[in-house]
């Protein structure tokens, strides 16, 4: 009798395996070294971007204040409605002339994939930069320097 128990729960489980997928990530270093402005510390939110150009995903914000979260108005049209949990990928904001270090997770299927990588900043009383780094999720890119557009000097990721 234990003989068929050990088969049948044996069977069970591999079943349950079979059908489960497991998604595999890697964790990368991110570096972001702000231009030298003066004024209040940027609010920088990094996006995976998908395929056909949407939000998929929040990788990362730094600022932890969610007063301000509607001044990045782009991710806060896909953020604002739906309020996915992010407390656990928060941190302060960055002001000029300053570096970040942030770790960040990214399922290798989104590697050489078509998605993208997007780092948004706003920074009260200035400006709101859609686009300030963004770049594809390549096997090549992931492991680069990305010159930003307004707050970002640059970004340089490495895996950790």
């Amino acid at each position: 009798m234990k003989i068929k128990q050990y088969i049948f729960l044996s069977t069970l489980f591999l079943g349950l395996v079979s059908f489960t997928t497991f998604s595999e990530s890697t964790k990368y270093k991110c570096m972001i070294q702000m231009t030298n402005y003066s004024g209040h510390g940027a609010y920088i939110v990094i996006s995976l971007i998908n395929p056909e150009g949407d939000y998929e995903k929040t990788l990362y914000v730094k600022g932890d204040d969610d007063e301000w979260y509607n001044t990045v108005e782009e991710w806060w049209k896909f953020y604002g409605k739906k309020r996915h949990n992010i407390d656990a990928i928060t941190g302060a904001t960055v002001a000029g002339g300053e570096r970040a270090i942030e770790v960040i997770d990214i399922e290798d299927s989104k590697i050489d994939a078509g998605y993208s990588i997007r780092f948004e900043t706003a920074v009260e009383d200035d400006a709101y930069v859609v686009d300030d780094v963004q770049f594809p999720l390549t096997t090549e890119n992931i492991k680069g320097k990305h010159e930003g557009k307004g707050f970002i000097r640059y970004i340089r990721m490495m895996p950790n």
